[in-house]
């Protein structure tokens, strides 16, 4: 029978073979529960796997850059990956946080955006079946992103189709918080968000009626900032 020293010495030896004959999640950087792993980058965006079975995926999304990321999955609309299935936005360096989708056959893009903006860095996914429709509430045919510095509007470019289902994005440059309003052409509020000075602030609307609609910048006591959104 060994001693208590040197049974202590005897474990203490043998702790890395217990830990090497554990779960390798760690180790291969799989996400736990099922779900896959997304290491967001500053310049990458690496998805665990690219290959699926239609039905529900959860993202288990990592942020590995310096800036604040934001992940969306993309599906294709007329050869174009701009229909948005789903997305997680402000995850901020060092954090994670999960996106869950569900997704019929066919193929997609996961979009990992540091500083939340731009097209992102894309990674082409693979999904096998039939499934859902992948019509997700809440999801949208495209997004505009728009920005301000308290008096003009930029980004608005082009028009838009009746029906189309948007998200609007504003990135707030100016030197104190903003509304970011959205007008139908009969005069009433499709929309609005409060948006802090520096943070960026999402508004979705179906654009349901043809007309000129008015993309709007709101501050206390200041003239408001009007852009027009023709629908047709």
């Amino acid at each position: 029978m060994l001693s208590r020293p040197a049974a202590i010495l005897v474990l203490g030896a043998l702790a890395p073979l217990l830990a090497a004959c554990g779960g390798d999640s760690a180790a291969t950087g799989s996400a736990s529960g099922g779900a896959v792993a997304v290491a967001a980058g500053n310049d990458s965006c690496d998805v665990e796997r690219t290959e699926f079975e239609a039905g529900s995926v959860t993202l288990a999304v990592t942020n590995k850059g310096s800036s604040t990321t934001e992940v969306y999955v993309y599906g294709e609309d007329d050869g174009k990956y701009t229909r948005v299935i789903g997305e997680v936005e402000n995850i901020g360096p060092g954090t994670s946080r999960n996106l869950e989708v569900d997704l019929a056959g066919g193929s997609y893009e996961v979009a990992c955006k540091p500083g939340q903006t731009g097209d992102g860095i894309r990674t082409r996914i693979t999904v096998s079946g039939e499934g859902a429709s992948s019509t997700e509430e809440g999801g949208y045919d495209r997004e505009i992103e728009l920005s301000t510095d308290g008096t003009t509007i930029s980004g608005l470019d082009g028009g838009a189709s009746k029906g189309e289902r948007i998200e609007f994005k504003l990135a707030n440059g100016a030197d104190g918080p903003r509304v970011l309003e959205l007008k139908r052409p009969d005069g009433g509020v499709a929309g609005e968000v409060d948006v802090e000075a520096g943070a960026t602030g999402e508004l979705v609307a179906e654009l349901d009626v043809p007309g000129t609609w008015q993309v709007i910048i709101e501050g206390e006591g200041l003239a408001d900032v009007v852009a027009q959104l023709p629908v047709d």
